[in-house]
């Protein structure tokens, strides 16, 4: 394997790493479940199964790329 593709491949893993940060994090709109409300929680499931679609959606498109 080349240099360059190690490369690659380590940033193509941090950068998925930080874009399902990113996607949970906006989930659950920077707060800790513990602190939610009943109604907030439910609310950040909600956000959650949005965030969990937008992830399958991120792997189709990265498959689509690839040919």
């Amino acid at each position: 394997m080349n240099p360059n593709a190690i490369i690659n491949m380590i940033m193509r893993l941090f950068l998925r790493r930080g874009m399902n940060a990113g996607i949970n994090y906006m989930a659950n709109r920077g707060r800790n479940p513990k602190d939610m409300t009943p109604e907030e929680r439910q609310n950040a499931k909600a956000g959650r199964e949005n965030a969990r679609r937008a992830q399958q959606a991120m792997r189709v498109t990265r498959r689509m790329g690839k040919f």
